[in-house]
């Protein structure tokens, strides 16, 4: 196996036991990069001497027995949308002016001060607003599995890169599946924890930061440093001692572990016969080692998906408002036409609005007292094509295939997307999509979440080789 397909466990051991250097792994990622970079379009600011540079002083590091943190010389990406010292941030559009970054976000914060090889930022959509890579600023991310094929979005980068072998660690945000999603249309493991579990800057309300990588335990590697505290986060939960490792050391039981099955979302597009049915055998491996599964109800309603979107797009025209028409012009048209379709709202509309993010945390609340964890569809369908906002590409539908992953930002829960089977391509061209499974838990129990996510993948049996191996 080539170093730069290699677990961030496996580089840490390899570098203990000197194996390899962080010099020799970053310069296979970069090759991996330079090979399939122009296909993919995941990187933004690849600079591939800084990255050496990084790795040459976590070399030095190893070499005196004294590295510097958890995640010392392992290489990582960083989503666009998050802040690094001294770089734009073009949020994926050529509406921002490009201004550098006074200093880092919080988890670009933890990862340097745990010792990442930062590689570079990853692309996302103008905004981070549609589940693709579509974008004015950046070229258009493809999924590594099927060129044609889009990532998802909004760490749509973020999901490429870690599908496509750009090294073990990716960092995205998701405010309503933009970790989950394309980490289930990529085949990876995507971690959206609990708000303000990981600190972010800035905070807003169903926003959180995480981990997208190739397995449950990298993930939970990460997360042991990004949810450290930081002051600047006021949504943060307080500090607690969480013993992440409990995830790779520790096989959980799963003997009653009372489990709800979630496969009609209530709204949006309605569940692939294929993702239904590789859902319907995750949980009846779980049922096999004990777990009590029961079918759920919908948790959501056209109402409130209506309502957070509509919510959203007066959001995003009153941010297009402040603009300059000139850089006003410069935002995707898609983005244009769905935001100034809250123009006619009123003063009652736009309250209406914002009640159902509300009324869905309540509701996601209420359909979780039973259960422990919940699985479900990430998404109700298969990635899209590459060019497309979204999967219905109609901007005024765009959000038709949240309904699985948007109740758990509003509700504020732990929940995580990890692969579960594979479907044929509708094209017939024999290209396979990975299936995302979503596994949901109570708020705050971001450890359990892994752990049974992790329980699951020791479950589901062989997987397909990576696409760009």
């Amino acid at each position: 196996m080539a170093l730069h397909e290699l677990s961030a466990h496996e580089l840490i051991a390899g570098y203990k036991a000197g194996e390899f250097s962080p010099v020799e792994v970053t310069q296979s990622v970069l090759g991996q990069i330079e090979r399939w970079e122009p296909q993919l379009a995941a990187t933004f600011l690849l600079r591939q001497d800084a990255a050496l540079e990084q790795a040459r002083i976590s070399e030095a590091r190893w070499l005196k027995g004294e590295p510097c943190g958890a995640l010392d010389g392992v290489p990582i990406t960083i989503k666009d949308n998050i802040a690094t010292r001294g770089d734009p941030m073009p949020l994926g559009t050529k509406a921002v002016t490009l201004t550098p970054a006074p200093e880092d976000a919080p988890p670009a914060a933890r990862v340097r001060e745990a010792g990442a090889v930062i590689v570079c930022k990853t692309t996302m959509p103008d905004y981070g607003m549609l589940s693709s890579g579509l974008s004015t600023f950046h070229a258009i991310a493809r999924n590594p599995w099927d060129m044609t094929r889009t990532p998802g979005g909004s760490s749509a980068g973020a999901g490429t890169a870690a599908a496509a072998g750009y090294g073990p660690l990716h960092l995205g945000t998701d405010i309503g599946g933009s970790i989950r999603l394309p980490a289930g249309w990529c085949g990876i493991v995507g971690l959206k924890p609990s708000l303000g579990r990981v600190p972010i800057d800035p905070p807003y309300m169903g926003r959180a930061a995480g981990p997208m990588t190739r397995t449950v335990a990298d993930a939970a590697l990460l997360m042991q440093v990004l949810s450290r505290p930081d002051a600047r986060d006021c949504m943060a939960l307080p500090a607690q001692a969480i013993d992440w490792s409990l995830v790779w050391r520790q096989e959980k039981s799963l003997a009653g572990v009372r489990i709800g099955l979630w496969l009609d979302a209530g709204c949006g597009l309605p569940v692939e016969p294929a993702i239904r049915a590789a859902v319907e055998h995750a949980a009846h491996l779980f049922e096999e080692k004990g777990a009590v599964v029961t079918r759920m109800r919908p948790i959501m309603t056209p109402e409130l998906l209506s309502g957070l979107d509509h919510f959203w797009r007066m959001r995003s025209m009153l941010d297009l408002d402040a603009l300059t028409p000139e850089t006003r012009a410069a935002a995707l048209p898609v983005i244009r036409e769905w935001a100034e379709s809250a123009r006619g709202m009123s003063g009652p509309d736009v309250f209406r609005a914002f009640s159902a993010t509300h009324a869905t945390r309540v509701a996601t609340q209420a359909a979780l007292q039973e259960f422990d964890y919940v699985l479900s569809p990430t998404s109700p369908v298969g990635p899209a094509p590459f060019d497309w906002a979204s999967p219905t590409n109609d901007p005024l539908h765009g959000l038709e295939h949240i309904g699985f992953t948007v109740p758990f930002n509003m509700g504020e829960q732990p929940a995580i997307s990890v692969n579960c089977g594979y479907a044929d391509s509708a094209t017939g061209d024999g290209k396979l999509w990975p299936i995302g499974l979503q596994i949901a838990g109570q708020r705050f129990d971001d450890l359990g979440v892994l752990q049974i996510a992790r329980a699951f993948e020791q479950l589901r049996g062989p997987q397909q080789d990576w696409p760009l191996t």
